[in-house]
């Protein structure tokens, strides 16, 4: 079996685990169709008659510039309401977050029965690295981690790049496991690998970006090595913004301005995806890599408990981390020590 059709299969029956006569939505767009097709191949072995492909493009234009992004169609989200397992397979445009993801999410959430498989951005080169990694030592590390952090107060991180803070935590707020096993109860991202939380606060501290950044930018920015992004921290919002690309640094302070709390640092996230070699510049596998990143804005409260919101959510992955649980160091230099 060839590393693409592979990927499909661990989506299909090792992540989603479809079943003879569930349904199946795939929500897919023109760049990523062929993966897609790739998904809906495997799910029709295993449910035939009852996988639905929707093409992104059929409702709308989806202008790169973000002026005029596309809204989430009722079509979709009524077909998502009696559905057994869905899958989002589409490349990340400029705007959809808040206009197509985020509502399309909620139809998730509202659907006690739907497993969810998130891929916005996802390609070739995903499929066949991330997805095609040994989930069960993923789950079986992720499992560990969860144990050490799950009563956490505080969490250091530094790295070789200058960053430096330390972020606590409210113990009434839960961390989520996403580690390749999909479950009604808990939607994750595919390629997986990763047990994340919101944060209560960063009383002050520097963060290095440079790794990838999320969204829409990751496509356009790439592997940040060259150009990191400095970030001072106080009371959990950004106070100021450094970065050698002039245009990065207009981006990314627009970004980071879109409401009251798009620069607040929101999700707290360690990567246990052991199965990937290094970073490809793609944000939705590369934040799944060892080590630690934050996204400034939403801090998944639907899923975390947290008491705040925001329509913008901007991941930051930080590269070869020194992790500190209370007095246990779990990681070195990118390294983990369990």
């Amino acid at each position: 079996m060839d590393k693409l059709k592979y990927g499909a299969y661990q989506a299909v029956n090792n992540c989603t685990k479809i079943k003879c006569c569930e349904k199946v939505i795939i929500i897919t767009d023109n760049v990523t169709k062929f993966i897609a097709e790739k998904i809906y191949e495997e799910s029709e072995l295993v449910t035939p008659g009852n996988t639905k492909v929707f093409i992104m493009e059929n409702y709308g234009n989806r202008p790169d510039d973000g002026s005029n992004p596309l809204t989430f169609p009722k079509e979709i989200g009524n077909e998502m309401k009696d559905a057994d397992v869905s899958f989002y397979c589409a490349d990340a445009k400029k705007g959809e977050l808040d206009t197509f993801r985020k509502p399309m999410c909620e139809y998730v959430e509202n659907n006690p029965n739907l497993r969810h498989a998130h891929m916005p951005g996802i390609s070739k080169l995903l499929m066949e690295t991330g997805m095609n990694v040994d989930y069960s030592k993923v789950q079986e590390l992720t499992a560990k981690i969860d144990k050490i952090v799950f009563n956490a107060e505080k969490i250091r991180v530094t790295t070789p790049a200058g960053t430096d803070f330390t972020a606590y935590f409210n113990n009434d707020w839960k961390w989520i496991i996403s580690d390749g096993n999909i479950r009604a109860d808990n939607w994750s991202n595919l390629p997986d690998g990763e047990i994340f939380t919101c944060v209560k606060n960063i009383p002050e501290g520097k963060i290095v970006v440079d790794g990838v950044i999320g969204d829409y930018l990751c496509s356009k920015y790439g592997l940040l090595k060259n150009n990191p992004i400095t970030l001072k921290i106080k009371d959990s919002r950004i106070t100021s913004i450094e970065c050698c690309n002039p245009e990065l640094l207009e981006e990314f302070t627009a970004y980071t301005n879109q409401d009251k709390n798009a620069n607040r640092v929101g999700e707290f996230a360690i990567g246990t995806n052991i199965g990937l070699s290094n970073l490809v510049g793609n944000l939705l596998q590369d934040e799944k890599f060892p080590g630690i990143h934050v996204a400034f804005g939403h801090g998944y409260p639907e899923m975390t408990g947290s008491d705040w919101g925001s329509k913008a959510h901007i991941d930051c992955f930080l590269c070869e981390c020194t992790i500190t649980v209370g007095d246990k160091v779990i990681m070195k230099n990118g390294k983990f020590l369990i």
